[in-house]
């Protein structure tokens, strides 16, 4: 197991590429303060303008939402470079969708169900999808999995970005941002 990640380092680093307040008027989120949609920020207690939104409530929405609640913390514990990309697409896809992306690629991954079972791409970090992660990590190797698991992520993660520019022409606003600073070494 590896040393747990800095979540503070990893959310200030999310909020310096989200930057601050945007009102894209092909974003289907509407305004955003630091990545963080309105929706959001009022679901969570935030009551004032999105252009004020303070950068702490930002980082406790993060910290709570696409951090603690879909237990990236327990990934973090076993790989630090699968949590953060996980928490990135997390934040632009929703945690539900990263999570997905981590079960299908690990049931595919599984030489056919020899090393342990499929999982049920149910969107949420349970024993199941722990275990499968570590009997996977520790048949593969840590780095050699890791590294292959991040590949079979972005794959998909790039896959969606296409297919969600393909099935509405405004997002074609957001694709090329999407590819270059969500996949890869691009974070």
């Amino acid at each position: 197991m590896e040393e747990v990640l800095d979540v503070d380092t990893l959310i200030d680093a999310l909020i310096e590429r989200e930057g601050g307040y945007v009102n894209h008027p092909a974003d289907k989120g509407g305004p955003t303060c630091f990545g963080i949609t309105e929706a959001v920020a009022r679901a969570h207690g935030y009551g004032g303008a999105m252009r004020q939104l303070p950068r702490a409530d930002a980082a406790a929405i993060y910290r709570r939402i696409y951090w603690q609640r879909p237990r990236f913390d327990e990934i973090a514990k076993r790989s630090k470079q699968l949590a953060a990309e996980l928490f990135d697409t997390g934040v632009n896809m929703g945690p539900a969708v990263a999570i997905t992306f981590l079960q299908r690629a690990l049931t595919a991954l599984n030489r056919g169900g020899k090393d342990y079972a499929d999982l049920t791409p149910d969107g949420r970090i349970g024993a199941a999808t722990l275990t499968a992660l570590d009997t996977f990590l520790a048949a593969r190797g840590t780095a050699s999995g890791e590294s292959v698991l991040l590949r079979a992520l972005e794959a998909l993660q790039g896959e969606r970005y296409l297919r969600l520019a393909e099935r509405r022409p405004a997002n074609e606003a957001f694709l090329y941002g999407w590819l270059a600073n969500r996949i890869g070494d691009a974070r």
